[in-house]
């Protein structure tokens, strides 16, 4: 199999239930090249040294142009700055510096831990409300309600407006995905489109709230002034872009693909039944064993890169597949099992280096919340469909609908 077949079958939908053994053909060469300007990196070691390189970039414009394609074209069609997931420092680091005061350490350290009960609440109201059903399609009724919910809270976007910017964050998620069979001039059409129409609902809100600020986060960062400054307004709807939709999507994915694998695996389900603070590390297994973010597609070299016995040019695109990083034997003994009690668990889930996931700690929480509660409400579950439906993004790879049957509620 030539390496762009290779590349080809993982991001084709008729292997999206079961990319691994995929990822395993891609670790025999950690570093492939999948064309002129395009290298693919697949081993744990070799991606943890990259997202930890000042070398490698997240801005877009540093592709050189014959890499750059639809990407760039993308970004510089976009209205919106990019926000800082997508930026280098030193202007990642303010950004991420300002959006951060609102919501975590050192200025506000407890603001996840304080929505403890609430997100307890939360899940045990979407659990209630199955009734005297006997199956539920857990993507619909629990995996998407609830980090949307939270998310909108949170921020303070009205929970009513989530039929509005549902629509516009599944294109511009789609987005994400590096589908060649896809035109790439109309999905740069609709995902730019879907950013405008969000961006605009969103400046909207930002006017309420300069006039009558709350205690919600985006408050927060319209009013804030701190050593670095204030955001500007197109700076403010990227970042609030980026929190809403990144707020619930990939949550959705580690929720499904938890109840997934524990259904899957009903020993560790009765385990944690019978033993919530297994949550903990279920949930950080969950992470290596079923990463709801797949690869990172966007990331370029400012220098020429020796790694893993072959040289990646300035300017190339390196895609980083932290979901075979994390099926690595090298780094995971008997990787293909998934095993709540592994020690030393150093997962890629949610990436690492300065770009480590903004919002893990809220969405360690809710997925250990939402697992729990299932194990223990849920009598008898089971899968109605093995493998389910799959969402098409190989990026953000997840259950489209997961049917669960079951015999009833516990209280």
């Amino acid at each position: 199999m030539t390496h762009d077949t290779l590349l080809r079958q993982v991001i084709d939908y008729a292997n999206r239930a079961d990319p691994y053994p995929l990822y395993a053909e891609l670790r025999k060469t950690p570093v492939i090249q999948g064309g002129d300007d395009l290298f693919v990196v697949s081993t744990y070691w070799e991606i943890k040294s990259l997202l930890h390189d000042p070398r490698i970039s997240s801005d877009v414009r540093n592709l050189s142009p014959s890499a750059a394609g639809t990407l760039l074209q993308e970004e510089e069609a976009s209205t919106l700055p990019p926000a800082f997931l997508r930026l280098d420092p030193p202007e990642h680091d303010r950004l991420r510096r300002m959006t951060m005061r609102p919501f975590g350490p050192p200025e506000s350290p407890r603001r996840v831990h304080d929505m403890h009960g609430e997100l307890a609440r939360i899940v045990s109201g979407l659990v209630d409300a199955f009734g005297d059903r006997r199956q539920i399609d857990l993507v619909d009724d629990f995996s998407y309600p609830f980090p949307v919910t939270v998310i909108c809270r949170l921020l303070g976007v009205p929970r009513e407006d989530e039929a509005r910017f549902h629509t516009w964050a599944d294109t511009i998620a789609a987005g994400l995905d590096p589908n060649p069979d896809q035109d790439p001039g109309e999905r740069r059409r609709v995902t730019q489109q879907a950013r405008t129409e969000l961006g605009l609902y969103l400046s909207e809100l930002i006017d309420e709230r300069s006039g009558a600020p709350g205690d919600d986060m985006l408050s927060a960062l319209v009013t804030q002034h701190g050593a670095d400054g204030q955001m500007t307004r197109m700076e403010l709807i990227s970042t609030a872009s980026l929190l809403l939709i990144a707020g619930h999507e990939t949550t959705v994915n580690l929720i499904t693909n938890g109840m997934l694998t524990l259904l899957r695996n009903p020993d560790v389900l009765e385990r944690l039944r019978e033993a919530p603070g297994l949550a903990l590390p279920v949930v950080e297994e969950l992470l290596r064993f079923e990463p709801p973010v797949q690869l990172l597609p966007q990331r370029t070299t400012l220098a020429d890169i020796d790694i893993a016995g072959t040289t990646i040019p300035k300017g190339a695109s390196v895609w980083l597949v932290l979901a075979s990083g994390n099926r690595d034997p090298r780094r995971f003994p008997d990787p293909d099992r998934f095993d709540p009690d592994r020690e030393d668990n150093q997962h890629l889930g949610f990436g690492s280096g300065i770009h480590n996931c903004f919002g893990a700690p809220l969405a360690r929480l809710e997925a250990q919340l939402a697992l729990t509660e299932l194990a223990r409400r849920l009598d008898n579950p089971r899968l109605v469909e093995d493998p389910p439906p799959y969402r098409r993004n190989a990026v953000l790879r997840g259950p489209r609908h997961l049917d669960i049957a079951f015999d009833g509620l516990r209280a």
